[in-house]
């Protein structure tokens, strides 16, 4: 058969392949590199009670996206996002994983809340695919020394025993409540920053578990302000803490509120309204305002962005990630793994590696508090 002939039979088949496989039928005829797309999976809440944090991680992810297809892409190839809503629930999360692993995504950045990224991580380990996680802090998740999971932001065991020495430290002669939801990362917090405040020497005057609602929120403010409770640690999410902070101002409650990084979103000040101003959090250092960040920066306030929360360490979730493959020359989800087990990689978070069990070097927690609906670094005693 002459060339002419196998390029028109080519030609005619077009319509039929898939890309990838037409892709490799015209290689073998016309001997151009074949490009593929790399796909990327980005699972997130974008349904539910976490969406903004959600929303914060997936900007962050586009935009380095943006950022590597302009620079050549992964491995000289583009990448390509498949964004699936795992509304932080773990069976919705299993359901996400379990498409990527039956799509061939080998590459995951996700998930948000820790109980999806737990029962997701277990399906990306036993069939050898990436997953890096911009916000789950469960130590669990890396204490199990998963070779392929990995994650750019700190651990929750970190986060309490920083709660704890703040807590030590500003408020030992105050009476302090440390409260938690039903929710698995709120009881978690709560026990650990408890266990740790304990180890120092102080103890509270209330630890209690409470199932958040307006009926709940407001017995519960009137049960604190009975107990005379000066200073109130809840290791919940932004919409529950908004509430109770809210409701409990209206009824002339305002003890000292100190939150977590899950709220470190501005859904929280919205829903507290007045009453967030004063609130003080623990949350990741913040990497906007390193040299190293100013381009993403600017480009994400440039299109109208906030650069803020989650959203640069979604950015660098995906940045890992790609230089890890640059390192490697390859898109092999084990030789990617393996890359950033043993380098170091220039981040917007700083030059950072990861340890053996995949938790990054980076700086971890510290102080912010609420202002005007915004959070900036609190002030050192």
């Amino acid at each position: 058969m002459t060339i002419g002939r196998l390029l028109s039979l080519g030609a005619r088949l077009a319509g039929s392949l898939p890309r990838i496989l037409l892709g490799s039928a015209l290689l073998a005829i016309t001997a151009c590199p074949a490009r593929a797309d790399v796909v990327v999976g980005v699972a997130v809440p974008r349904s539910g009670p976490y969406v903004a944090i959600g929303e914060q991680v997936l900007r962050g992810v586009q935009a380095a996206a943006k950022d590597t297809n302009a620079k050549g892409g992964l491995d000289g190839e583009p990448i390509v996002l498949d964004v699936q809503d795992d509304a932080c629930d773990s069976n919705q999360a299993t359901a996400v994983a379990n498409h990527y692993v039956q799509a061939n995504v080998r590459l995951v950045v996700g998930h948000v809340c820790s109980n999806a990224s737990l029962t997701a991580s277990d399906i990306y380990a036993a069939n050898g695919i990436v997953m890096i996680t911009a916000a789950s802090v469960a130590a669990k998740l890396t204490d199990r020394g998963l070779p392929t999971i990995f994650r750019v932001c700190g651990r929750d065991d970190d986060q309490a025993k920083l709660s704890a020495a703040v807590l030590a430290e500003r408020f030992r002669d105050r009476k302090i409540a440390i409260l938690y939801d039903p929710s698995p990362p709120s009881r978690a917090l709560a026990a650990s920053t408890k266990d740790n405040l304990n180890r120092i020497g102080v103890n509270e005057a209330l630890f209690a578990a409470f199932q958040p609602s307006d009926t709940d929120d407001a017995a519960l403010a009137d049960r604190l302000k009975g107990l005379g409770i000066d200073v109130v640690y809840y290791g919940g999410g932004a919409p529950e803490m908004g509430r109770l902070v809210k409701i409990a101002a209206d009824r002339g409650f305002r003890p000292q509120w100190f939150g977590t990084s899950s709220i470190a979103t501005p859904e929280f000040a919205k829903i507290a309204g007045s009453a967030s101003n004063g609130v003080l959090m623990t949350f990741y250092l913040d990497p906007s305002r390193k040299t190293d960040a100013q381009a993403v920066v600017s480009a994400v306030k440039a299109q109208g962005g906030d650069p803020d929360g989650s959203l640069i360490y979604g950015y660098a979730a995906l940045q890992a990630l790609v230089e890890a493959g640059n390192f490697a020359r390859s898109t092999d989800p084990r030789a990617i793994a393996k890359a950033l087990h043993t380098e170091r990689f220039d981040l917007v978070l700083g030059p950072v590696g990861f340890d053996a069990k995949g938790d990054v070097t980076a700086q971890g927690y510290v102080l912010y508090v609420w202002r005007d609906g915004n959070f900036n670094y609190a002030k050192t005693n």
